[in-house]
């Protein structure tokens, strides 16, 4: 797969599905046998837990992940405990969760373990800058279900995304949600002066006037926005929500007069819990949504298969759903690593 040569130019990827069952593990291991063949030092760690043998959902059997020599990874010490491999420990962090410490080793002999790393973004960051302070070349971070908020910037340099029959056994369904996902990955950027002055921003709903000057609205989410906010558009019709964003805003958005001029910026996609619906009727009506920082997609995988039964046909959903997105789509179970 061509993609495995792009991602040598990052030092982080993260690796996440649109739903449970979409391959991720798969993928994961098909990356990491290529990264051993092409002797790229490599970390692994994961949010949450994954590789188990067994569906917690539908008791249907599991890709574990293999982990090869020199690999460093991080895991809880229960798991650590049960690892089918020969490793030297690294260290151990003060931090405890349900599962135990987390666990850094090095991989002396290949072979099988269950990873459950980090659960919130920010220790995820930490633990990738510990791993470059080590010499890593490239850290990968396994999602668990569908955590999407790993492919923030912020968070990793790159992403894989997994998708498949898992999400839906139509293909024109899972191409049209599929898709959805895919125009929010790619939303343009900002300019680079205005991204500098909204960096740091955190929280709340922020005004930009025609000078590019930054006002605080003095709302503290876009949840909070009612009926009496007014003077949403007193500075200007560009707009910059630090925090998540739903329906509601776009729905408020598209519901004024002024609609063709708005500008919504947001951090990046991982900040979007909006629907296809709402995107569409702000988009139709003219609004416009920019991001700080894009996340840099370098692949999208499917796997054809689904828990419940249904098979779609690799060949057909991968041609039809590189058409709609105009970009390659890769089935790696048809080159398995072991």
């Amino acid at each position: 797969m061509p993609f495995v040569e792009d991602i040598r130019n990052y030092r982080s990827l993260s690796i996440v599905g649109l739903e449970k069952n979409t391959g991720k593990t798969v993928c994961l291991n098909y990356l990491l046998g290529r990264l051993d063949e092409l002797g790229v030092s490599t970390a692994v760690t994961s949010i949450g837990v994954d590789g188990e043998q067994v569906d917690s959902v539908y008791a249907t059997a599991k890709p574990e992940i293999r982990l090869y020599e020199g690999m460093q990874f991080i895991t809880s010490e229960r798991h650590y405990e049960q690892r089918r491999l020969v490793s030297d420990i690294l260290g151990v962090g003060e931090l405890r969760t349900a599962l135990g410490r987390l666990v850094t080793a090095q991989v002396l002999c290949p072979g099988k373990i269950l990873l459950s790393g980090a659960a919130t973004t920010g220790l995820l960051r930490r633990q990738i800058a510990e791993f470059r302070q080590r010499g890593v070349q490239l850290t990968v971070v396994d999602g668990a279900l569908s955590r999407l908020s790993l492919a923030s910037p912020t968070v990793t340099d790159a992403m894989i995304l997994a998708t498949g029959a898992a999400v839906s056994p139509n293909l024109q369904q899972l191409i049209s949600r599929t898709r959805f996902v895919y125009r929010l990955i790619n939303l343009p950027e900002v300019e680079e002066a205005l991204r500098a002055k909204l960096a740091n921003i955190t929280s709340g709903l922020w005004a930009i006037n025609s000078e590019q000057e930054v006002h605080d609205l003095g709302i503290a989410s876009v949840f909070l926005l009612g009926k009496g906010d007014d003077n949403l558009f007193r500075y200007g019709s560009t707009l910059f929500a630090a925090g998540a964003v739903s329906d509601r805003l776009l729905k408020y958005l598209s519901a004024q007069s002024a609609i063709r001029d708005t500008v919504l910026v947001v951090r990046d996609f991982t900040k979007l819990f909006i629907t296809q619906e709402a995107y569409v009727e702000y988009t139709r009506r003219g609004g416009t949504l920019l991001v700080l920082q894009r996340s840099r997609l370098v692949a999208l995988c499917l796997n054809p298969t689904s828990p419940q039964g249904y098979t779609l046909n690799s060949a057909e959903a991968c041609q039809q759903l590189s058409e709609a997105l105009q970009c390659p789509v890769y089935d790696v179970m048809k080159c398995p690593r072991p």
